[in-house]
Order: C-alpha cells, then structure tokens, then sequence
C-alpha cells in the first residue's frame, strides 16, 4: 500500500470510528505499527489531525473568540445595558469594613459607579478610570497601583505594579476578563496582562468574575487561571442556563444580575 493511500485510509478510519489506536490498526492493516504511528505524525504535521500517546483524535475545533479583545473604546459600546446589573450586583457583594481590587475595563468602571455612597471600605485598583469614579465617594479609601499604562485596558502594568500587587491582600479581587470557557479557564489578549491578573487573584480571599454575556464560552491566548481559582461569576439575568450549566456543574456560584 503506498503512502498516501494509507493516509487517507487512516483519515476515513479516524472521520468514520472518532480514534485511531495505532496497535490495533496495524495488527488489522497487516502493517507495522511503527509505520501507522509515521503516517500519524506526518499527518499531524499536516495539520489534520490530534496525535495523543497510542494514536490520534480529530482536530478539536477551535473555540470561539471573544469580541472584547477590542479597545476600551469599541467595549463600551458592547453589552451596555449588561454592565450596570452586573456592577450593581456586584457591588452588593462589598461588606463594610472589607478591602476589595477592582480590575480595570469598562464593567469594573460600572462597579466603581455603583458602590453605595455610605459604604466604608478600601478600594485597590491599578485602574485609573476605576479611581477618578471613586472619588466622590467619601468613605471609600483608593489605593491606586501605578506602573506602565496598558492602553487597551487602562490598566498600570509593570514590575513596580506587580511588586505592589503582591504586598497587599483582599477580601475580593473583582476580575475583568476578555473570555470565560469551561475548559479554557479565564483567558485575556495580553501576556503580560494575564500575568499581572493572576498575580492579584493569588492575593485574593475570592475572585469573582464580572462576565457579561458576551465573553461566556469564548477564549482568548492567554490563561489567567483554570476555573477552580473562581469563587463565582456575576451574570446578566437573561443568560441561558444551559450556557450556565457547565459552571454550575464545577461548583461556582453564579450570581444573576
């Protein structure tokens, strides 16, 4: 049998069974199994298909992107009636007495928007936007995270804000995040961002997760953490359950705004 013939018998076999378990296949082919597993990785290679130890998968289809990898300009304008419910139920979640980080984006400036005037806690945020909001508010005590300015997010970043981030805990870390998916975890566009989220995550009692609907089973390059670092995520009302469902099912409160 030549060489393309059996690949593309091995490519019918994988369309027509879901596997190919190398073993097998060569003891019913009559070939050897080193020459099936050649042909795996040099289809592999090809980019048609998933080679995994003892044989291959199908290629995993890719998963959605989130269309909130756009400036902070172009994000203001998606899901704005979304954002204020999941600020103000958000905000509810804030205890006097507690210190809280609140992300950057353009849902974490609705949070800052929607905290009670009479509440009394400390706000820490690398978020410009996030702490010029807060300065109406008499009780809240701002401490703001400088460093480089990440103008996609306006956010500081940087080794002064890492460092900084990492000298202070809080009750809750309020994450901004470009994607929420179930096998991806909570991903974002930027190296580095990623970074810098996880690190203030890793200060937190809880994190929770502002996703409006936009951002639910989509994925981004970079991973932030797997789900399990989430304590809950704060939804718009009108989300489906059964795009809910795979995070109920890990255990993560959902908060419905």
């Amino acid at each position: 049998m030549l060489t393309r013939q059996r690949k593309e018998l091995l490519l019918a076999r994988l369309r027509q069974d879901g596997q190919i378990v190398a073993k097998s296949l060569s003891e019913e082919l009559g070939l050897s199994e080193d020459t099936i597993r050649r042909d795996l990785r040099e289809l592999a290679a090809e980019g048609l298909l998933q080679r995994v130890h003892g044989g291959a998968l199908p290629l995993a289809p890719p998963l959605p992107t989130s269309p909130a990898m756009g400036d902070f300009a172009q994000r203001q304008q998606i899901s704005s009636d979304a954002k204020p419910a999941i600020a103000r139920a958000a905000a509810a979640m804030i205890a006097d007495g507690q210190v809280v980080f609140i992300d950057g984006g353009t849902t974490a400036v609705q949070l800052a928007r929607a905290l009670p005037r009479e509440l009394r806690c400390t706000v820490v945020t690398h978020s410009p936007s996030v702490a010029v909001e807060l300065v109406a508010h008499p009780l809240v005590e701002v401490i703001l995270i400088g460093g480089r300015l990440f103008k996609h997010s306006v956010v500081a970043m940087g080794p002064s804000a890492l460092e900084a981030i990492t000298q202070i805990r809080t009750d809750i870390y309020f994450m901004g995040v470009c994607s929420l998916h179930p096998e991806a975890g909570i991903t974002t566009g930027d190296f580095d961002e990623a970074g810098i989220k996880r690190a203030i995550s890793a200060m937190a009692q809880r994190t929770v997760v502002l996703a409006s609907p936009e951002k639910l089973n989509t994925a981004s390059p970079y991973q932030i953490a797997p789900l399990a670092q989430v304590s809950a995520i704060v939804v718009n009302s009108s989300v489906p359950e059964a795009l809910l469902a795979p995070y109920l099912n890990m255990d993560i409160a959902i908060i419905r705004a």
